[in-house]
């Protein structure tokens, strides 16, 4: 069976579906949020030239999603699969911004149970970045039970190489927390 990047998920918080040139200006209103990027490695996001950059990575990654309040109908953000190694049984979820009226209210949590009970149908262990600065990201994804596994210097799509950190969680370990 292969690894499906862009099903259609949902919860009773939010859909994930494939992400589509015409959702940009969507997606781009949420992005323009300064605040929003304040702990990310590229701080600049939120420029109209640098969002696009960035959903262009999108959209060629073949793996990305726009995720759905199920209540309001609104798109709330992002996220996507990639590096997927079928021999490893390792994939990466990244990439993941959720509008800020949305912090804090389970929405995150539902976004990568939803990628996580997803891909642990293809892959043993997952793999997330998270920009060295990003307090915020690293302590939302130990709450899911991710360990800190290691450092790398990354180049985000088009942009400039950066600290990340290496989070990982097992499928024995998911089970467990989720």
């Amino acid at each position: 069976m292969e690894f499906e990047l862009q099903p259609i998920l949902t919860s009773e918080l939010i859909k994930i579906q494939s992400l589509k040139p015409n959702d940009f200006e969507v997606l781009y209103k949420i992005a323009s949020d300064p605040l929003l990027w304040e702990q990310h490695p590229n701080k600049d996001r939120y420029k109209r030239e640098v969002f696009e950059n960035f959903f262009k990575g999108a959209m060629e990654s073949s793996g990305a999603f726009l995720v759905i309040n199920n209540t309001t109908g609104q798109a709330i953000g992002t996220s996507r699969y990639y590096g997927f190694d079928k021999e490893a049984k390792t994939v990466v979820i990244g990439y993941t911004f959720i509008a800020r009226d949305h912090w804090g209210k389970a929405y995150n949590k539902a976004l990568k149970a939803l990628m996580l009970n997803h891909a642990f149908k293809f892959a043993d262990s997952v793999i997330f970045h998270i920009g060295a600065n990003n307090i915020r990201s690293q302590k939302a994804i130990g709450n899911i039970g991710a360990k800190k596994t290691g450092e790398v210097e990354m180049s985000y799509y088009g942009e400039p190489s950066r600290l990340n950190f290496i989070y990982q969680i097992n499928k024995t370990d998911w089970m467990e927390v989720k």
